[in-house]
């Protein structure tokens, strides 16, 4: 699977590229290197990124699931129980 990101996002992330080499590096990098720059992460790190937030949701998705039956479980043959009534007889 090909990690994607739309062109606004990939604007603003060459941009922090660039911002970054500037302020952290004293280097000015060109808009085509910081562009070549941001595909070789999205390429090389982001599978890494992509594959951990996808366990950390299947994670969370999981916890949900096993609390699920204590969330939206209902009592059975419950009716004479709520009527004060057992056989036919008040309690």
């Amino acid at each position: 699977m090909t990690i994607e990101i739309s062109n606004d996002a990939s604007k603003a992330a060459v941009a922090s590229i660039q911002r970054y080499f500037s302020e952290n590096l004293d280097e000015e990098i060109g808009n085509l290197a910081a562009g070549a720059l941001l595909s070789f992460f999205l390429k090389e790190i982001g599978p890494v990124v992509y594959n951990q937030a996808v366990a950390d949701a299947q994670a969370r998705l999981q916890v949900r699931v096993a609390e699920l039956d204590a969330e939206v479980y209902e009592e059975p043959f419950a009716y004479w129980s709520k009527q004060g009534k057992v056989g036919g007889q008040r309690r």
